[in-house]
């Protein structure tokens, strides 16, 4: 159904820059919304010649800026994964269009039967992107951006969500948790990282699955990062033996690379988990300031999940255990036993 709100003056003004551009020729009346977005960037669809559709962003200065998303559009592109096509741009507003890889998201398409190929695609992908990793071209995931992340756990999720601030003990003890986490991710090999490598961001596709989306944001870190966002999603779950048997090929696949991952696979497995403690529990943050800033509340469905991840990875490391503790606390739960190693 065609978008129309007279009290929209982006939608106007981008409605009347699709119909500046000569080539392709677009119909700005089929404008219409394609997806939601965390960020204040929308997606929209339009009708071109014939069937012929393609993608629209709005990227609104100055909180949004469509010149990383560019950027990374053609780093990662030149490596041979599936990206959108920049058609036609203007940066000073915030528009881009976009060739458009379909409707069909890997969560809406994952299920028993399809999941082993379209995540085996999902990692060939993952493997060739990082083949082509180097310093210098993207911001770097330091300890400085890792540590702001964390620190959206106990902002936003303990401060915020449960409205308890934590005694000096607790801070000490959180804090020498995520210094362990942190030692663990920047001692990783570092290379090229989507961020958001997940079921919502990645397209099905006929051809060069999966189609990759949701880039902009892409920085050089941890190797294990991309692939902790696509086997612990926040969208899906799957048994742990999948999700190891999955981890393995990667690993697998990796090697025959000469990507620099681990010989030893259950070091591998154990930067894998340390890495998906630091994204769960900045995931946690950010569900958590979306619903209590910014009145998104459809991610809170979302974070019990995140927690159980958070929960099953910790208890299985001994230096990890100060955190199950904690949560056992802040969650006014009984103490669990668990096996750690």
């Amino acid at each position: 159904m065609p978008t129309s709100n007279p009290s929209d003056l982006r939608l106007i003004q981008l409605k009347h820059w699709l119909g500046t551009l000569a080539e392709p020729v677009l119909n700005p009346d089929s404008l219409r919304p394609a997806s939601a977005d965390a960020s204040f960037r929308r997606y929209f669809r339009v009708d071109g010649v014939g069937n012929a559709t393609y993608i629209v962003m709005d990227a609104p200065p100055p909180q949004e800026d469509v010149r990383p998303f560019i950027h990374v559009a053609d780093l990662f592109g030149k490596t041979g994964v599936s990206v959108p096509q920049i058609l036609a741009q203007d940066v000073e507003q915030g528009f881009l269009l976009l060739s458009d890889l379909g409707n069909t998201t890997y969560l809406h398409q994952l299920n028993a039967d399809t999941a082993h190929q379209l995540y085996l695609d999902a990692i060939d992908s993952l493997v060739l992107l990082q083949v082509h990793s180097q310093p210098g071209v993207l911001p770097e995931y330091d300890r400085a951006m890792l540590m702001r992340e964390l620190q959206l756990f106990p902002e936003w999720y303990i401060g915020k969500h449960l409205g308890v601030t934590l005694t000096a003990e607790q801070q000490a003890s959180l804090d020498k948790v995520f210094d362990v986490l942190l030692a663990n991710n920047l001692a990783q090999p570092q290379v090229y990282v989507h961020r958001d490598y997940h079921s919502r961001n990645l397209m099905v596709l006929s051809k060069g699955n999966p189609g990759i989306l949701d880039f902009q944001d892409a920085v050089y870190g941890p190797i294990t990062y991309d692939l902790v966002s696509l086997l612990r999603d926040a969208y899906i779950q799957w048994d742990e033996e999948m999700v190891l048997d999955w981890a393995i090929r990667y690993w697998e696949r990796a090697r025959r690379a000469g990507l620099p991952v681990s010989p030893d696979i259950d070091a591998f497995y154990r930067d894998f988990e340390f890495m998906g403690v630091q994204r769960h529990l900045k995931v946690l943050g950010i569900f958590a300031r979306l619903y209590h800033r910014d009145g998104k509340d459809g991610y809170l469905k979302d974070l019990p999940l995140v927690m159980e991840y958070t929960r099953k990875a910790a208890a299985r490391y001994r230096e990890l255990i100060p955190l199950i503790r904690l949560l056992d606390v802040l969650e006014e739960r009984g103490p669990r036993v668990g096996y750690t190693f």
